[in-house]
């Protein structure tokens, strides 16, 4: 419990960085592998649909148009989220200033794996089910907290810049040094972000394989699990916040109040549109 404790805590050590980074890899690994069996789309590849966005615009495909701008958004909002939280939490001082929106994300992640088939018949304005609007939020809430954890280093939901990094540290690893020349005019890699960013990869990877078998074999209700493991993460801080900062008690008790009424307004019986 003490070493979770730190994982997502908001001081933060290089070991607790590359942790919490490898453990956010290897969950967007799995629910981007998830996305592409269940919707057919990589919900966590912005590239992509920006280039989805000119290709739509100058073919005049409104629906795929309207695909893109949807994903975007959801993304976006979803790193905005986490800004939001991070930074109202660092106000007040607050260890779960990370932890918050992991918590949230496993939030977002159980609903969907309990009836995650439902939410595929909700239509959207963006002419996609709601799912892919949930993925994309939550792909961009992930994002954004891995940025803000270790100020710009872990990029946990696409791994072209990891591949980038990696492959220039071994570049640097394989550069011949003539002999003579200074210490402080050697090329060195190094290896310290070669471990991190190759851990990111294999993590990445890893839980596409974990979430493909298990979208492919057990469905929806695979996603569960990964809701388990941010629990775990988020928990540890969050509750020793709970127990000594007032802040977090009133900000919780005003969420359940609010969700409450939500719920009690939803009709009986019939999803939101």
């Amino acid at each position: 419990m003490r070493r979770l404790l730190h994982i997502a805590d908001r001081h933060r050590t290089p070991a607790t960085t590359r942790l919490l980074g490898w453990f956010l890899a290897f969950n967007a690994g799995a629910v981007n592998a998830g996305g592409v069996l269940v919707v057919h789309m990589y919900t966590s590849h912005m590239t992509g649909f920006a280039s989805q966005v000119a290709d739509s615009l100058v073919l005049g495909h409104g629906e795929l148009l309207l695909n893109a701008i949807g994903a975007l958004l959801a993304f976006t909002c979803g790193a905005a989220c986490t800004a939001i939280i991070v930074n109202w939490a660092r106000v007040h001082r607050l260890r779960s200033a990370y932890a918050l929106p992991l918590l949230l994300e496993a939030g977002l992640l159980l609903p969907f794996g309990l009836m995650g088939a439902i939410t595929l018949t909700w239509s959207t304005p963006f002419a996609v089910p709601l799912t892919v609007l949930l993925l994309s939020f939550i792909m961009g809430l992930q994002n954004a907290l891995g940025t803000k954890a270790s100020a710009g280093r872990v990029r946990s939901t696409h791994m072209t810049g990891n591949v980038t990094d990696l492959g220039i540290e071994l570049g640097k690893l394989l550069y011949h040094n003539r002999s003579g020349t200074p210490p402080e005019a050697q090329v060195r890699a190094n290896r310290a972000r070669m471990r991190l960013h190759g851990g990111l990869l294999l993590a990445f990877v890893g839980g596409g394989l974990f979430g493909a078998a298990g979208f492919k074999y057990v469905g929806f209700l695979w996603v569960v699990p990964l809701a388990g493991l941010l629990l775990a993460l988020a928990l540890p801080p969050f509750l020793h916040d709970l127990r000594r900062h007032t802040h977090l008690r009133t900000l919780m008790l005003t969420m359940r109040d609010r969700l409450r009424r939500v719920w009690q307004r939803l009709p009986a019986g019939k999803p939101p549109r």
